[in-house]
């Protein structure tokens, strides 16, 4: 076993201790290092790139969604009034089918958006983490005017869900391009 993955209390004494202080071996000193993962680190912004792609494709299928349940559904009267929560859970629980399946999705994006910061975040690449916030905060809005339209039937809560989707949609499109790979220096560019 070599002096620098033995650490410094298993070593021949104090000098095998030096030693491997010296050579940079003791992870418990070095608070700048991390574990080991299975992919390559430019693996993982192409990672956010294909949460941010399955995004734009769920936020484009939950509009077309969100123009059937517009048009097509008529939302039960004993689903109007109430909050947020209870409006979603009487589309899950017992809504007509496009509004069931219209929620659900909803809730996914939710937890996709959120995954999407947490790990943008964590990679510290700030513009995405930011945009990706932000259209966390559109899906959320979104989902709350959804529960306003749910609960009143006013055509304000359906505009709104609307614009707020598109606003999440602009965000991960953009996402998107921040996260595209610059072409390499020299490489011909494909004109």
């Amino acid at each position: 076993m070599n002096e620098t993955s033995a650490g410094p209390h298993r070593g021949a004494g104090p000098a095998a201790a030096e030693n491997t202080f010296r050579k940079g071996g003791d992870a418990m000193l070095d608070s700048t290092r991390t574990q080991p993962t299975d992919r390559p680190p430019a693996a993982r912004p192409v990672l956010l790139g294909r949460i941010s792609l399955g995004l734009v494709a769920g936020l484009l299928i939950q509009y077309g969604l969100g123009m059937i349940v517009n048009l097509y559904v008529s939302v039960p009267a004993r689903d109007h009034g109430g909050g947020l929560l209870t409006a979603v859970g009487r589309a899950l629980a017992n809504g007509p089918a496009a509004l069931t399946v219209h929620a659900a999705l909803g809730l996914l994006l939710i937890l996709g958006a959120v995954n999407l910061v947490i790990r943008a975040a964590v990679l510290r690449l700030r513009p995405v983490a930011w945009l990706s916030g932000a259209g966390l905060l559109a899906i959320v809005g979104a989902a709350a005017s959804g529960a306003a339209f749910v609960g009143s039937g006013a055509d304000g809560g359906s505009l709104a869900m609307a614009l707020l989707t598109g606003v999440a949609l602009l965000c991960y499109a953009v996402n998107l391009f921040a996260l595209a790979r610059p072409a390499a220096a020299g490489a011909p560019s494909g004109s």
